[in-house]
């Protein structure tokens, strides 16, 4: 076996190609848009490159053809919560069910990051955001992935445990479907608030898009700044975001609740892009692009995700949070527009959130798992921390 560092052109369609090539047997599989990969580890592309470095290579077999993949990045923002050493990450991880070669791939993972002065890594995870590529599948193989959901063969556990990992933590997903009913007290608390002078819950309109990106910035700085992982965004990072999102948008399932015109809770939802990309073989082009718009004009995604949700500390532990979601429930259930549900993950260290998925109805349908390995046996192996509601 060898492994080689991605730097070529023909590097780039290597490391692409093995996660379609292992998974090809999976009826359920999505390949990724390749676009949407390769932006990772561009400079240019990736503000993660701010704050560290990534580095990736492919696994060659005797015959020279390519076996497996690996990246490995540091990043000074990245979150450790309750951890004093410097910890790396790997991610982007593929590989024939051979522990031998697995193992060659994630000591190339773990000599670049020792060099680097890390202690420990944490994978498979994203050279940036949490939302995208975060986790390995452990359940839920046999569901097609929404966008951004990693999808991997099922013996991958396996191969991560064989070589040292451990669970740092578990990521679990919920699915309801659209037209069921929320649990009573839903609808008790959408009766207290709209006749509550004040209170208000609306969706998106596409027109007045400026004025809800200035509200997703306040509510998202208010309600993630307690987490104390300094992810403060401006009315212009959230307006190149939703520019960005504006071909695939559905404003109906962008919800905003406000006390007297102040934003004060969101709940963004957006169609699984994954039901238009299944049927572009990780291409968009002009004329994926073309069938794009023609597939969402006909309406053919009937599948939701969250994207995003959150309240503003002061309205916490009120009922605004399901007075918001039973307001999107009325406006949208039954009118055929919607299926199936994904609402994202949750780590088993945020039970609130975790909390927020079953009084929802959810049914948890997925689970991920963020593992640790700690070089050299340098420090004991601890979990994520639960989450202290008190700070």
């Amino acid at each position: 076996m060898k492994i080689r560092l991605v730097q070529t052109t023909a590097d780039i369609q290597a490391f692409l190609e093995i996660a379609p090539e292992l998974n090809r047997h999976n009826k359920a599989y999505i390949r990724p848009l390749n676009k949407d990969i390769e932006e990772i580890f561009n400079k240019e592309k990736n503000k993660a490159f701010r704050f560290g470095e990534a580095r990736r290579w492919i696994l060659l077999n005797d015959s020279g053809k390519t076996i497996g993949r690996i990246a490995a990045f540091t990043n000074s923002k990245y979150v450790n919560k309750g951890t004093d050493y410097p910890v790396g990450c790997c991610g982007f991880f593929e590989c024939i069910n051979d522990q031998a070669a697995a193992n060659t791939l994630f000591d190339t993972a773990k000599n670049w990051l020792q060099s680097m002065g890390m202690e420990a890594m944490d994978g498979p995870v994203n050279f940036g955001d949490r939302d995208k590529w975060w986790g390995l599948m452990v359940e839920g193989f046999y569901d097609e992935p929404v966008y951004g959901m990693p999808f991997t063969p099922d013996y991958y556990p396996a191969l991560f445990e064989g070589y040292g990992f451990q669970n740092y933590y578990n990521q679990y997903w919920y699915r309801m479907n659209v037209d069921d009913d929320l649990p009573p007290r839903f609808q008790e608390r959408y009766n207290k608030f709209i006749n509550k002078p004040g209170y208000s819950a609306r969706h998106m309109e596409v027109k007045h898009m400026e004025r809800y990106a200035q509200d997703f910035a306040t509510v998202y700085n208010a309600a993630w700044a307690q987490h104390g992982e300094a992810k403060e965004i401006t009315k212009e990072q959230v307006m190149k975001i939703f520019k960005t999102m504006k071909p695939i948008m559905d404003p109906r399932v962008i919800w905003f609740a406000y006390y007297k015109e102040e934003p004060i809770a969101m709940f963004i939802n957006i169609p699984d892009v994954n039901q238009y990309f299944k049927h572009f073989n990780g291409k968009l082009g002009l004329l994926e692009k073309l069938r794009l718009v023609w597939m969402k004009y006909r309406g053919q995604c009937k599948k939701l995700t969250g994207l995003a949700f959150g309240v503003v500390p002061k309205y916490q532990s009120l009922g605004v949070d399901s007075f918001l979601i039973q307001s999107c429930g009325y406006f949208m259930q039954h009118k055929g527009w919607y299926g199936n549900y994904e609402m994202g993950w949750a780590g088993d260290w945020n039970p609130r959130m975790v909390n927020i998925y079953k009084s929802l109805g959810g049914s948890q349908n997925r689970r991920m798992v963020t593992y640790r390995y700690i070089f050299d046996n340098k420090h004991p192996f601890e979990r994520h921390p639960v989450m202290d509601y008190g700070n």
